[in-house]
């Protein structure tokens, strides 16, 4: 065997021992690792999104090193060694996206999001995931930068670039006017407090919640498990309704159409009773109005509260069904209905002799102060 040969032998066998020597500190630095991870998450979390990246950048960098120290140089080495480099920055890369992933999940596991008033934890937690998302497609671009620039070529390129970037950067401007739009979109909600994750709203006609933000688009999860997908800068455009900006509680109506007969202080003791003995009224607001009375119905409208959006539906509902039971039952004569006049078909009595209108009858009335309005509104007398 040639000299060549058994010195990348031994290359090897160096490389082969220096590895299993660092996947042996590796996993009892990760036990260690675990064991304090139960009483820190930052610990916990870099056990669980580092051990894959972490051996594969130990990996490449002791190959690196051994080919570059324990190697000769000769033809094949230098791809080699830049095949490595290549790898090198982008296991890089990703045990630092594992790090960042590691500092959000600890951050966001000390928000308590699941409790009736968390607006601000809602609040931190849209920011949060915002950052992370910037900073690892930053790291990515970093990443894939330094890769480029390991090309000589590239080198070059990027040189005669930097002399026209005022030239490039107008035409990517303009090429990526939307993609730049929907990012400056994406952190202007993460840090506007507009809308967090989970909010309730209402957009394009939908009701949903706010399932997932991104620096390009949202995602809202419709009552009916339907998800829609909106770019952030149509978001922010566009008017939306936030039922949760500040609380979660909510006021809600019921309107219902009776006849002029029925009675409305009973009605608004009916309301009563029924919200006392349901838990879904949160003790709020109960409150019974006759809102409109045109033509042949009277229209009432019953004003409640609840905790959040889906109680409130769910109390809306109740009342309506008792309500109009409760019509139905108690007070049948007073239910919608239509009225007709049968007109006799004789002959019909002479019209009445013309008389001057009464006081009463005139717009502005017969009074001092209704004749000067008159005066104002037709002029001075011409007779």
């Amino acid at each position: 065997m040639s000299e060549a040969w058994m010195g990348v032998l031994s290359a090897g066998v160096v490389a082969v021992a220096v590895f299993g020597v660092f996947l042996v500190l590796e996993y009892l630095l990760r036990r260690g690792f675990r064991r304090l991870g139960r009483r820190s998450a930052l610990l916990a979390g870099l056990v669980e999104h580092t051990s894959r990246p972490l051996r594969c950048f130990g990996a490449v960098l002791i190959l690196r090193l051994t080919v570059f120290v324990a190697l000769p140089p000769t033809g094949w080495t230098g791809p080699v060694t830049h095949a490595m480099t290549l790898a090198l920055i982008g296991s890089g890369a990703w045990l630092l996206a594992g790090v960042l992933l590691s500092a959000e999940q600890t951050a966001l596991s000390r928000l308590r999001v699941d409790e009736r008033d968390n607006r601000h934890a809602r609040r931190v937690q849209t920011q949060i995931t915002l950052v992370r998302r910037v900073t690892v497609a930053g790291v990515a671009v970093l990443a894939l930068a330094a890769m480029l620039m390991t090309f000589p070529g590239a080198r070059a390129a990027g040189t005669s670039l930097l002399a026209s970037a005022g030239v490039i950067g107008a035409i990517a401007a303009l090429a990526a006017q939307s993609l730049l739009g929907n990012v400056f979109a994406g952190l202007q909600i993460a840090f506007s407090d507009a809308i967090r994750l989970d909010d309730v709203v209402i957009v394009e006609g939908e009701w949903g919640r706010i399932e997932d933000i991104t620096l390009t688009y949202l995602v809202v999860h419709i009552w009916d498990d339907r998800r829609l997908v909106i770019p952030t800068s149509h978001f922010m455009s566009n008017p939306f309704e936030n039922w949760t900006r500040r609380e979660a509680a909510l006021l809600g109506t019921v309107e219902i159409d009776v006849d002029w007969a029925m009675p409305v202080e009973e009605m608004r003791t009916e309301l009563r009773s029924v919200l006392d003995a349901t838990d879904l009224w949160d003790g709020r607001v109960c409150v019974l109005q006759v809102t409109d009375a045109v033509n042949t119905l009277v229209r009432v409208r019953a004003l409640v509260s609840a905790v959040d959006a889906p109680t409130l539906f769910d109390l809306r509902c109740l009342v309506r069904e008792r309500l109009v039971a409760w019509a139905r039952t108690r007070h049948p004569y007073a239910l919608p209905r239509l009225r007709s006049e049968r007109v006799p078909t004789g002959p019909r009595p002479a019209p009445a002799a013309a008389t001057e209108p009464t006081e009463d009858a005139r717009l502005f009335g017969d009074s001092p102060d209704g004749r000067e309005r008159e005066h104002a509104f037709t002029g001075p007398d011409r007779s």
